[in-house]
């Protein structure tokens, strides 16, 4: 079993939650940094609450968190991601890790535990190897739920599959205080006495109150702080959702549970239970403000088959080689059209990646490459590719780096670039694809392009402020001024080509 944060103490918790990679997981270049930051913030603010450092509230202020709309689907579908206030998220980290608030909430989450019927494989991943958290996290998903779930098929004939309709988009604020002190307690305790104040319940549905202009509905999605935040809710439905399975005497022999943040694994012999599991289900999340995505609840009367993805099932059993780069990357576009925005298709791109550099690395494998593959024909079906799997955004853009690379015409990669970059224009939201063409191209002619995006900006040594300071007090706000976010050491020491250091999770031989 790997290290999860509930075995850190109070010290070694506040530590991994201001780490740059917990702040925002979601893929940014290297030289987009927030360590220096959150150092200077957090000794100006030392363990404070950030209701002791404002001068005016934040919940009445819009655009307190800086918003990294991120395209779901190359249309109209997209997902914010958040880069939360700095001094915000530090108050938070500081209030959930003050020692008796994080024995507090490790004791919650025990006693929850040792008596849900919901087996939860969800929370945040320590490292204690050379890989990334993140990495962990998705080998954990691996161990725990897809390897976990080929075993019950020796239990059980059928897997039912479910999950929550944009979880973090509508989970009630008030839920998290009854998630962690109960819903009796939190609610005859009122939130604005003396006692109220002080539980770290209601400590941190205000803070995420003044991260979302005072609202109740909803909290930003794009860090680890929050991931674990939502497990805390998450943990109080299995706990309900439990109780209620008992009440109605349904044998806990009869199936398996086993949920994966806001996705759901039922594992039955009987389709009736786990019909009545579903239902009970939606009772639970409908009390919480949350419900069930009906389109993606599915049953398979085969657990092996229902337990392998079936994007990454299809692509083991199709017949896949190619002898050029051209004709694999085309074979992966006509993929996608069938498994949109996949794992499998990141993993296969990472694949070609280290292809097109072993082709490329000496003189006598780049003159047969150059001789066999049209360098601009690659780099529209990649571009292609990007434009309509946005998960694909960074390692796409590696492939297209290492590509412009190779064009001896500088003149020419520039004329490519603002082609690709009026394409992207044609979909709203894809400046997270325009902080990845910047990389791809800082090198040879970055500024000689334009991008919207204010990250972007940033990088190109504009005055920018991603997030509003107005209710901050001037030695506050200061820091922000006085300290980049973005490293110009590394980012004038940075290769031409995106490295696989950069945008690979995982390193695979051959």
């Amino acid at each position: 079993m790997k290290k999860n944060i509930l075995s850190l103490n109070f010290e070694e918790a506040k530590e991994f939650f201001l780490k740059n990679e917990s702040y925002i997981n979601v893929d940014l270049p290297p030289y987009i940094k927030f360590d220096s930051l959150f150092s200077n913030l957090s000794n100006q603010l030392k363990h404070k609450d950030y209701f002791e450092i404002k001068k005016s509230s934040p919940n009445s202020l819009e655009n307190i968190n800086y918003k990294l709309l991120h395209n779901k689907n190359g249309k109209y579908d997209w997902r914010p991601f958040q880069l939360i206030h700095p001094v915000l998220y530090i108050s938070l980290v500081n209030q959930i890790t003050k020692y008796n608030n994080w024995k507090f909430i490790k004791k919650r989450f025990g006693r929850i535990r040792a008596k849900s019927l919901v087996n939860c494989m969800s929370l945040p991943i320590i490292s204690e190897t050379n890989k990334s958290d993140k990495a962990e996290q998705i080998l954990n998903w691996w161990e725990q739920i897809e390897q976990k779930s080929l075993e019950l098929s020796l239990e059980f004939n059928y897997i039912y599959h479910t999950d929550i309709t944009d979880c973090y988009g509508s989970i009630y604020t008030h839920s998290i205080p009854w998630a962690i002190h109960s819903k009796e307690i939190a609610k005859s305790i009122k939130e604005n006495s003396a006692k109220g104040k002080k539980l770290i319940g209601n400590i941190i549905d205000r803070h995420i109150k003044a991260m979302s202009y005072g609202q109740t509905n909803g909290i930003p999605q794009g860090s680890v702080l929050m991931d674990f935040i939502a497990e805390m809710v998450l943990n109080y439905a299995d706990l309900l959702l439990s109780k209620k399975i008992l009440e109605e005497e349904i044998d806990p022999n009869s199936f398996r549970i086993i949920r994966y943040r806001d996705d759901y694994r039922i594992f039955v012999n009987s389709p009736m239970i786990a019909e009545k599991i579903i239902k009970i289900l939606t009772e639970v999340l409908i009390d919480l403000g949350l419900k069930l995505h009906s389109n993606k609840t599915v049953n398979y009367d085969n657990v092996i088959e229902g337990s392998i993805k079936s994007d990454k099932l299809a692509w083991m059993m199709s017949k896949r080689s190619s002898t050029t780069i051209q004709k694999q990357l085309l074979v992966l576009h006509n993929f996608s059209k069938t498994y949109h925005n996949s794992g499998t298709l990141t993993k296969e791109l990472q694949n070609i990646y280290d292809k097109i550099n072993a082709q490329t690395k000496d003189t006598k494998k780049l003159e047969w490459f150059l001789k066999k593959e049209n360098l601009i024909v690659l780099i529209s079906i990649t571009v292609d590719i990007a434009y309509h799997n946005p998960r694909t955004y960074a390692i796409s853009t590696a492939i297209l780096s290492k590509l412009f690379s190779l064009i001896d015409n500088k003149d020419e990669v520039i004329k490519i670039v603002k082609k690709v970059i009026q394409k992207f224009n044609n979909i709203p939201n894809t400046g997270h694809m325009h902080i990845w063409l910047q990389r791809a191209i800082i090198k040879i002619a970055n500024t000689e392009l334009e991008f919207e995006e204010k990250i972007c900006k940033l990088v190109n040594g504009e005055n920018i402020q991603l997030w509003n300071n107005t209710w901050l007090y001037a030695s506050i706000s200061n820091i922000f001024v006085n300290t980049p976010i973005i490293d110009v050491d590394l980012l004038d020491s940075i290769d031409e080509v995106i490295e696989d250091t950069e945008v690979l999770l995982f390193q695979y031989d051959g």
